[in-house]
């Protein structure tokens, strides 16, 4: 393979600031990015936020009652364990502060840059390197690490008469908390794991809620306590019991991995549980196949709750088992003709998961953009972490990365281990830059995607958020966290092909 010889590089006073690594985002992967760069040495790099503080999806998802579904000791970082986690499963407060800790304790102030949103991100060939260009100017980067996560943008529908609504409307990750909701007709549109979380905490309090269910989600009941001021005190006079603890959550999550990967029938019991639970809380039998998926268990995202049931059972509330089609004033109309009146409009209708917003501000060697790359076939990319035509690339939680039964920090410190581990790589071989061989990546995703066939996710039956239009699952890891781990522990360059400068007159491409 050819290519021009990357020019030396000659710093000018009007040349934007050059680091080793820009990062894109300051959530889990942004943050957990930056402590395993400065790990390894590397200690020249920044990381670009479009907010005005850390946190990413737990800064921007404040609505009332959000919390982790995942144990509150797996949900952290292996570098990092937190041995005053307030409950099992912590809420969004207690999270941000965990990461605003972090950020403190392995010194990542410096390196932030707040209020910095990437609006592209354009490789040069000839410099061998990345210019990067924000809403308050240009940084080049001999890599990029994008951690801007799935869950950051959030998805609206397009409906008739929206702007037209006379009520207030907004997304869930944009909670207006100085809206008063006491009293007023709220409607709640989507039934996913953020409406299982506000239906209950708001219900109470409205005057009448009604609920837009287009598909009703498996609900198993979430045994949430209090961690003890023993236990804390354990934790933090032997440290080991914190590590042993998220070691045994690790490994009973682990041990689900095959009923959803290979044998989805072994869920039957898991399903009984959940419609043991409906039985107990919906009494009215209406109500109660209302709210009975037609699906096996875990081909949609599996919900935690023990009082979303009894919110919806509730007086004052309404379920709509249609899609919300149209707005006609104060008038909400679903797709099956029914009419709603309401105050105020909540969307729980989820973010850009498959369509990955950043992808259409990236432009690789050829100049195209990777929403064009990936407009045919989905995301792809080689171990979830590199695509080709993308030198220097690497991805956090990127395509086939995401999990339906454990917790995403473990993919995350996989993929920071391999991206780590290409940079360093890199640096011992005198190289640039690298990306994968198209046939690698190719290889790599027809192997993923035929592991996924006999998935829960493919053969159970339902439409859920983790396809793309046409069926293809390109957002979870078919395996366990383990695999992951093992597939992305080293780098084989055999998978790849190094840019690596060496004179001003040519450069040595190296499959």
């Amino acid at each position: 393979m050819a290519a021009r010889t990357p020019e030396p590089r000659t710093a000018r006073p009007t040349d934007p600031p050059h680091v080793r690594v820009v990062v894109i985002g300051s959530g889990f992967g942004g943050i957990g990015a930056g402590v395993r760069l400065r790990r390894a040495g590397i200690t020249d790099f920044v990381i670009l936020e479009r907010a005005d503080s850390v946190g990413g999806t737990w800064r921007d998802n404040s609505y009332p009652g959000c919390a982790c579904d995942v144990p509150s000791h797996l949900y952290s970082f292996s570098f990092a364990l937190n041995p005053e986690w307030p409950r099992s499963f912590s809420g969004q407060p207690d999270i941000r502060a965990y990461l605003e800790q972090v950020t403190d304790t392995y010194g990542l102030r410096p390196h932030l840059r707040f209020n910095h949103e990437v609006v592209e991100a354009r490789w040069e060939p000839d410099q061998a390197r990345w210019r990067v260009t924000t809403g308050q100017g240009q940084w080049t980067a001999d890599a990029i690490v994008s951690a801007t996560g799935p869950l950051s943008n959030p998805q609206i529908p397009e409906l008739p008469g929206l702007a037209d609504f006379p009520g207030k409307v907004f997304h869930s990750s944009q909670w207006d908390h100085d809206y008063d909701l006491t009293g007023k007709r709220v409607a709640v549109v989507g039934t996913g794991a953020s409406a299982i979380q506000i239906v209950p905490s708001i219900q109470p309090k409205v005057g009448r809620l009604t609920v837009f269910q287009r598909t009703p989600a498996w609900v198993l009941p979430k045994v949430d306590r209090e961690i003890s001021a023993l236990e804390k005190a354990v934790h933090r006079a032997v440290p080991a019991t914190t590590a042993l603890r998220r070691a045994a959550l690790f490994a009973a999550r682990e041990l689900q991995v095959d009923a959803f990967v290979r044998r989805p029938a072994l869920l039957k019991l898991v399903q009984r549980m959940a419609e043991r639970q409906i039985a107990q809380q919906i009494k009215d039998p209406v109500l109660r196949a209302k709210l009975t998926p037609d699906y096996r268990i875990g081909c949609k995202r599996i919900l935690l709750s023990q009082s979303y049931y009894p919110a919806l059972a509730a007086p004052n509330a309404d379920v709509v088992t249609s899609a919300l089609r149209e707005v006609r004033g104060s008038t909400l109309v679903a797709a099956d003709g029914t009419e709603t009146e309401a105050d105020v409009l909540i969307f729980g209708t989820g973010f850009h998961v498959t369509d990955m917003p950043v992808a259409s501000r990236v432009f690789g060697d050829r100049g195209q953009s990777l929403a064009e790359e990936w407009k045919d076939s989905g995301m792809e990319a080689l171990r979830g972490t590199t695509v080709h035509g993308f030198p220097n690339l690497f991805f956090v939680i990127g395509p086939n990365t995401g999990l339906g039964n454990s917790s995403m920090i473990l993919m995350i410190e996989s993929s920071l281990t391999y991206t780590v581990e290409a940079l360093t790589t890199l640096q011992s071989l005198g190289a640039t830059a690298l990306h994968p061989t198209e046939r690698a990546q190719r290889v790599w995703n027809q192997r993923l995607q035929h592991k996924m066939a006999r998935t829960v996710w493919t053969t159970g039956g339902c439409r859920s958020w983790y396809l793309t239009e046409d069926g293809k699952n390109t957002t979870l890891w078919p395996g366990s966290t383990s695999s992951f781990r093992r597939a992305t522990r080293r780098i084989d360059l055999a998978e790849y092909e190094l840019i690596k400068r060496q004179t001003p007159s040519r450069t040595q491409v190296m499959a």
